[in-house]
C-alpha cells in the first residue's frame, strides 16, 4: 500500500488507515487507488475475516479532496467507485470506526460499510449542496433506506451536520463510544464477527444486500444459490463437529 493508506493484519481482522491527517483524511486518487487495492487484496486473504476502515489524526474523512478535484483529480476507481469502495464494498463484513468528520464522500465511505461504531464526538453530514455538488457516491441512495425518508431528506437537502448520537437514534450507527474509542470499538465487534465461518459470513452479507432486489417468487431460489455451498463445505462439518465436542471451531474457510 502507499502511505496515503495504511494496511495491517491481525487475529483474523484488517485494519484500513485513510492516512491524510493534515488534509482531515480527504480522499484524493492515491487514497482511492489504495484503499481498491487493499479491498481486492484482503478479499483474497484466507487469513483475514472481517475489515475495519478508519482514519488517522482524529478524523474518519472530511469527504473529496476539493483541492486536488479542481487539478483534475477525481478520486474514483473503476469497478470500486469513489474512494475505491462505494460502488463495490467487499464480499468480507466490513466496520467503519469514524472519529471526528465523517462528511461528504466520508460519510458514503461509512454508509458502504455494513457496521459503524463512532466516537461520542463524531459528526456526519452531506454538505455537497453547499459546495454546488450532488452525494453522488451512493449517499443519497443508501441515506432514505437506511433511516426515515423525512430524516433522510433533511439530511441530504440542509447539508448539515449531524451527531454521533442522533444518528444511533435513528439505528444508522450500531455503537457510540467515549472520544478516541471508535477504533477499539470497532475491533472488539470485528473480532467478534472474525470468530464465526468465513463462508457463512460472506453468504450472509450477500443475502442481506442482494435480496432487497429479489421477487417474493425467485427469493428462496436465489438464497439457496448462495447457501446451498456453505451446507456442504468442511467448515459447516467443523461447526457442527466443535458443537457436538463442545470445543471452539477451527475454521478453514473451505
Amino acid at each position: 500500500m502507499s502511505d496515503e493508506v495504511l494496511v495491517t493484519v491481525d487475529d483474523g481482522v484488517a485494519v484500513i488507515t485513510i492516512n491524510r491527517p493534515r488534509a482531515k483524511n480527504a480522499i484524493n486518487g492515491a487514497v482511492a487507488r489504495g484503499i481498491a487495492a487493499a479491498l481486492d487484496e484482503l478479499d483474497e486473504r484466507k487469513d483475514v475475516t472481517a475489515i475495519v476502515i478508519t482514519g488517522a489524526g482524529g478524523t474518519f474523512c472530511a469527504g473529496m479532496d476539493l483541492k486536488g478535484f479542481l487539478g483534475g483529480d477525481f478520486p474514483v476507481v473503476e469497478g470500486r467507485g469513489f474512494g475505491g469502495i462505494t460502488e463495490s464494498p467487499p464480499r468480507k463484513p466490513l466496520v467503519a470506526a469514524v472519529e471526528g468528520y465523517a462528511l461528504a464522500g466520508g460519510f458514503e465511505i461509512a454508509l458502504s460499510c455494513d457496521v459503524i461504531v463512532a466516537s461520542q464526538e463524531a459528526k456526519f453530514g452531506l454538505p455537497e449542496p453547499k459546495r454546488g455538488l450532488v452525494a453522488a457516491a451512493g449517499g443519497i441512495m443508501r441515506l432514505p433506506r437506511r433511516i426515515p425518508y423525512h430524516v433522510a431528506m433533511e439530511i441530504a437537502l440542509t447539508g448539515d451536520h449531524y451527531p454521533a448520537a442522533r444518528l444511533y437514534e435513528l439505528g444508522l450507527v450500531n455503537r457510540v463510544t467515549p472520544a478516541g474509542e471508535a477504533l477499539a470499538g470497532a475491533l472488539e465487534l470485528a473480532r467478534k464477527i472474525a470468530a464465526n465461518a468465513p463462508l457463512a459470513l460472506a453468504a450472509t452479507k450477500r443475502i442481506v444486500v442482494e435480496s432487497a432486489d429479489w421477487s417474493r417468487e425467485e427469493m428462496f431460489a436465489r438464497q439457496n444459490e448462495i447457501t446451498g455451498p456453505v451446507f456442504a463445505s468442511k467448515d459447516a462439518m467443523e461447526g457442527a463437529a466443535a458443537f457436538a465436542e463442545k470445543r471452539a471451531p477451527d475454521w478453514s474457510g473451505e
